[in-house]
């Protein structure tokens, strides 16, 4: 059953600390269900992350006292009935029934009762609560949402975290005719250069040129890195923490000699894999940025450091959820390293793309102050709005690449990205 999976998804997050995409493939019961169960389970999964804070505020209103550890069952599967309750258009008797029939067994059931009880009361008294509440910051964790604040004001604040609640549309990369794909897949040209499809449901794998390897999966924000480099035609280009490939695909396409590295074997198994259903070549290095070092000085490097990810939340609610302030100091001590070493791959006059999925200062804009300072081996190569076509609010005034959720938002957004892009002297 789908609630069942999700059920077993949001202890594998909440309560085991997996990333969701890592639960998706370790959780047996979902892995047993069909494409349209699958689905469900999914929705209801994210929709539960996406709301986190909404729901838990419904839960604490509505209960006596706290749960326990032993109640952390039963916790989830008032998530999973508040959300079909409050935020999917699912019928209110299907969301009771099946949240009771959770509980029907096992450690769960003795609090049958106290489940039916409060998802009973949310359906009366749920929706004008939650309209008292703050919801953007309500569902954003506070550490979060104060470093948001700080960076970019609380307007922009607030429309990252609605954005954040809004299921993100398809991004397709296509490698061949922009115009003759998006009639093909009924899809939207965006000023990126990339396609949007809107609503897609089914199954990734049949539509329209998945199998002969026309296109690619790729957020329009992670699209635009690689486009820094500039016209990179028979030019050798590394490629840095390249799984899951996207970067690496543009990078071929474009006529690159790519070198693709990534420590992990598995991960970069993935990269060959999207590599051959593409018909595109690179070159797959199994190893650590920090310690390897190619034979040759390339003309140009793309590092998409490992990063706190807090610009992907629209597609991966769970990763707010899960980041605390600290990976974020660790992973910034990580990004310095790697950009370094990233340096000494590159000939004088070449180009360095640094890049992270991050909304975070400390693994963006403060990462290349603190190079420059100290590093007279490149300058910046600041950015100008032109390259950026009719999306000039991406390009800061010191010449950085900045995108944000609630860029395009009236269009389903975009992830939260930063790129520098660095000459070497």
């Amino acid at each position: 059953m789908p609630r069942t999976a999700a059920l077993h998804l949001l202890d594998a997050v909440i309560n085991h600390k997996l990333l969701l995409d890592d639960a998706l493939v370790q959780t047996p019961s979902f892995g047993k269900l069909e494409q349209r169960d699958r689905a469900l389970a999914q929705q209801i999964t994210r929709t539960v992350l996406r709301h986190l804070g909404e729901i838990n505020f419904i839960i604490s209103s509505f209960l006596d006292k706290p749960m326990g550890k032993k109640g952390v069952g039963a916790l989830n599967v008032m998530r999973i009935g508040l959300a079909q309750l409050l935020m999917l258009e699912i019928a209110d008797h299907a969301a009771l029934d099946t949240a009771v029939d959770l509980c029907r067994g096992g450690d769960l059931a003795p609090y049958r009762k106290l489940v039916n009880a409060i998802l009973r009361r949310a359906q009366r008294e749920g929706a004008a609560l939650l309209a008292t509440q703050d919801a953007a910051q309500l569902n954003t964790p506070a550490w979060l949402w104060q470093s948001w604040v700080t960076a970019y004001g609380e307007d922009t604040a607030r429309a990252i975290a609605d954005q954040h609640l809004i299921e993100a549309p398809l991004d397709i990369t296509p490698k061949g005719d922009l115009a003759e794909w998006a009639d093909e897949l009924k899809a939207e040209l965006m000023p990126t250069g990339t396609l949007r499809l809107y609503g897609h449901k089914g199954a990734i794998t049949e539509l329209p040129g998945f199998a002969e390897g026309a296109w690619w999966i790729q957020d329009i924000a992670a699209s635009l890195p690689a486009r820094l480099l500039g016209d990179v035609r028979d030019l050798d280009v590394i490629d840095l923490c390249a799984a899951p490939g996207g970067k690496t695909m543009e990078l071929a396409a474009a006529g690159a000699r790519v070198t693709a590295v990534d420590r992990s074997e598995k991960r970069l198994k993935r990269v060959a894999e999207n590599l051959k259903r593409t018909h595109l070549q690179a070159k797959l290095i199994t190893a650590d940025a920090l310690e390897w070092r190619p034979d040759f000085l390339a003309d140009a490097v793309l590092l998409d450091a490992p990063c706190s990810a807090t610009g992907t939340a629209r597609r991966h609610p769970d990763v707010i959820q899960l980041k605390q302030p600290g990976d974020v100091a660790k992973l910034a001590a990580l990004q310095g390293r790697l950009l370094r070493a990233a340096i000494e791959m590159v000939r004088p006059g070449g180009l360095i793309v640094f890049c992270t999925c991050s909304l975070q200062p400390e693994e963006g804009a403060a990462q290349i102050h603190a190079l420059l300072k100290d590093n007279d081996l490149v300058r910046l190569d600041p950015l100008q709005p032109s390259e950026a076509g009719t999306l000039t609010e991406i390009v800061t005034a010191d010449g950085f690449l900045r995108t944000l959720p609630c860029h395009l938002g009236a269009q389903g957004g975009m992830d939260g990205f930063f790129a520098a892009r660095l000459r070497r002297r």
